[in-house]
């Protein structure tokens, strides 16, 4: 029995929610939303949404290198690079799908039942020649 068949589709959208609003609370707490000078809200633009996912590909981009060096974080020396890395990158995919009012909970239940009956994702298919290998 897989996962999804555990969980249902209200659970999971429940904690992506949960980690949205308690990583975009933080953030806003933090003022990462505010401009500095004036202490108003920025508005939602094309470029403050481009930089914001910039920011989670260089998350991304550090969770490489920490796995490629073997690196435990140089704050939380408890763990792994790529631990903290992709925990930092999710952070910020949770908070700005806080701001942009999204339903990433509701999303990623979706996303996980649809992949989970694909047939182009069963190990069969990815056997295949031209299947997905990763």
């Amino acid at each position: 029995m897989n996962i999804l068949e555990i969980l249902n589709k209200n659970t999971i959208k429940d904690c992506g929610d949960l980690l949205v609003a308690v990583c975009h609370n933080a953030s806003v707490h933090a003022g990462w939303w505010h401009d500095l000078t004036t202490g108003a809200l920025k508005p939602v633009t094309q470029e403050l949404v481009g930089d914001k996912l910039m920011l989670c590909v260089t998350e991304l981009a550090e969770a490489k290198e920490g796995h490629r060096k073997d690196a435990m974080d140089s704050h939380l020396p408890n763990r792994s690079a790529i631990e903290v890395e992709l925990a930092d990158c999710v952070i910020r995919i949770c908070d700005l799908a806080g701001r942009l009012e999204l339903d990433l909970g509701g999303a990623i239940a979706e996303k996980l039942d649809y992949n989970s009956k694909r047939s182009d994702h069963t190990i069969a298919a990815r056997m295949a020649p031209g299947g997905k290998k990763t």
